[in-house]
């Protein structure tokens, strides 16, 4: 129904437009309790087998909403009724910032991918922490803060801009999430380098300790895919040279291969982040790569082109703790969470394995 429903209404409008107005449905329904109730019980039913503990935190399951739905933290709940195990918001930036001109997003259909150019649209780190701060949660949810650098703050002082938006938004985070990976803020993805890096994310911990002393807030870093393989690996290096909680993998891509012949040639020139089904190889590569790498010794999150309960899987053999989605939400809508969390346990239960922690990484840690 929901796919009847995507081709007769959603495809016919704006990719950003029919954003907003799905977004205020999710909202609306969560804010009201008999079908918030409803909604709960039949999109997001628990399967004890897939509980999950990732850098200290207890969660339903391994699947989460990767940031970029919700970027002021306006709909944690509703997205929660929806089954997602955990809700990263943001990218949120130091300052607010209307993003780049629109159109911005645009939908592949036949490649079921998305390329966007937002440039981190958001509130602002002040604007956020404030929601945040007053928000009552209904559901028992983890959630992300992923910060970015404002785009008018030079390259130079973007330490200094990360720190604001720890500072402000760390006390209200389950985790925190350094963002370097966006290919819409000029120069934000110079800052992978480990020169950069290194400088960059020493000073968001020691401000998130600075702020927040009766915890630890666990501090990740999200990377691109186009990183080279040599990139990675100091990536990987300098992720447990500093002691970091985890390492996301991976952001949209700015390449477009892989995608069918039957997209718009116009669309696919389009400029800006490409993600969804085409990003799922590098993304699953890179993931397999930085295993190897650290083994249990950091937190993986797989993100990037995963649509299905056997993409998630793969993730977690891969060497995922947590994995991510978003793009194919899109396309698959709010009965997608459901899915995955079924595939999933139906997965576990056949696998050799006793729990979803023995899974993760073990097509890595296989002998060759």
């Amino acid at each position: 129904m929901y796919k009847i429903f995507f081709n007769l209404v959603f495809r016919r409008m704006d990719p950003e437009q029919a954003h907003h107005l799905a977004f205020r449905w999710i909202r609306l329904a969560a804010r009201v309790p008999v079908l918030r109730t409803f909604a709960a019980a039949a999109l997001a039913p628990r399967h004890k087998e897939l509980r999950t503990e990732a850098f200290g935190l207890r969660m339903h399951g391994p699947f989460g909403l990767a940031a970029g739905f919700d970027k002021n933290a306006v709909a944690v709940d509703g997205m929660s009724m929806l089954g997602f195990d955990h809700v990263e918001i943001g990218t949120v930036t130091g300052e607010p910032q209307p993003g780049n001109p629109r159109k911005r997003l645009f939908r592949l259909v036949a490649d079921r991918a998305l390329i966007n150019r937002m440039g981190f649209n958001n509130d602002g780190s002040l604007t956020v922490a404030a929601r945040l701060a007053t928000r009552r949660p209904v559901f028992r949810t983890v959630v992300g803060v992923n910060i970015g650098k404002t785009k008018v703050v030079p390259e130079a002082e973007a330490v200094g801009d990360y720190v604001k938006s720890a500072e402000r938004l760390a006390p209200y985070a389950d985790y925190l999430v350094v963002n370097v990976s966006s290919p819409n803020t000029p120069g934000l993805r110079n800052l992978q380098a480990t020169e950069a890096l290194r400088p960059l994310l020493t000073a968001v911990r020691e401000a998130a300790d600075r702020v927040v002393a009766n915890r630890r807030v666990p501090l990740l870093v999200k990377i691109a895919p186009d990183l080279a393989d040599e990139d990675v690996d100091a990536v990987a290096d300098l992720a447990v040279e500093l002691g970091l909680d985890g390492i996301i993998a991976t952001n949209t891509t700015i390449a477009r291969e892989g995608l069918g012949l039957r997209s718009d040639p116009a669309l696919v020139k389009e400029a800006g982040g490409l993600s969804g089904a085409p990003l799922r190889a590098r993304s699953l590569e890179v993931l397999r790569r930085l295993y190897a790498r650290v083994g249990d010794r950091i937190t993986l999150v797989g993100v990037g082109g995963i649509e299905t309960a056997e993409d998630a899987w793969q993730r977690i053999l891969a060497g995922a703790t947590l994995v991510q989605g978003y793009s194919a939400f899109v396309y698959e809508g709010p009965f997608w969470s459901r899915a995955i969390h079924k595939g999933l346990a139906a997965r576990l239960r056949t696998s050799p394995y006793a729990t979803l922690a023995d899974a993760v990484g073990a097509d890595v840690r296989k002998p060759a």
